[in-house]
């Protein structure tokens, strides 16, 4: 789950007994209402990337990720169908149904390079893994994700550390730091904390 102190948490996730849950949090709902809206598939990770209803670079990929891993461990009908390629003996099959779907994300926003390195990086983890049944496929996704998760979060606060040890080792005006930042680069454009304006966060800590 994200974690963002005090602030809007941009999305929550929880991964138990085999059940994935995820909701995003509806920031075309802002600031008149805090709204956050379930993912229960790809369809609804596709539809909160395509229509905005999640904004900024690393929050698409790591809803796209997460979206991915409920789909295949969530709902009902991609469970079906990956029990009958499974039980038909088909790895192979299982694969190449996983990657359609992490294709289909992609056509979310053709743009968005985070999201097409996310999942390029899931691709490979699931070509490298030593996979016998479905579950290998599945298990790995979503322990990938998972960590896909924490390292978002991760990243962001030591990009605010760097920076903001950065900004005071080369500035020492005596009314201290002004810092401005330009785009989405706060902690609803990622899983928690924020990029550049995680910098600033950190200048007040």
């Amino acid at each position: 789950m994200s974690s963002n102190g005090d602030n809007l948490r941009s999305l929550t996730f929880s991964y138990e007994n085999g059940t994935a849950k995820f909701t995003v949090l509806d920031q075309l709902a802002l600031p008149h209402e805090t709204k956050y809206v379930a993912i229960l598939n790809i369809q609804d990770a596709w539809d909160a990337i395509r229509s905005m209803r999640i904004r900024g670079a690393p929050l698409i990929a790591i809803v796209a990720v997460l979206g991915l891993a409920v789909d295949l461990t969530s709902n009902a009908a991609t469970v079906s169908e990956l029990d009958e390629l499974d039980g038909a003996g088909g790895i192979e099959g299982v694969k190449t149904c996983v990657f359609q779907k992490m294709d289909y994300l992609k056509t979310s926003r053709p743009t968005a390079v985070n999201l097409f390195n996310a999942m390029e990086e899931l691709k490979g983890i699931v070509d490298n893994v030593d996979t016998v049944s479905r579950d290998d496929v599945v298990n790995a996704i979503v322990t990938h994700a998972q960590y896909m998760l924490e390292r978002d979060v991760s990243d962001n606060k030591a990009i605010g550390a760097h920076g903001a040890d950065d900004l005071l080792e080369r500035h020492t005006h005596p009314d201290g730091v002004r810092v401005v930042t330009i785009c989405n680069t706060g902690s609803l454009a990622t899983a928690g904390w924020g990029t550049a304006l995680g910098v600033a966060r950190e200048l007040q800590r």
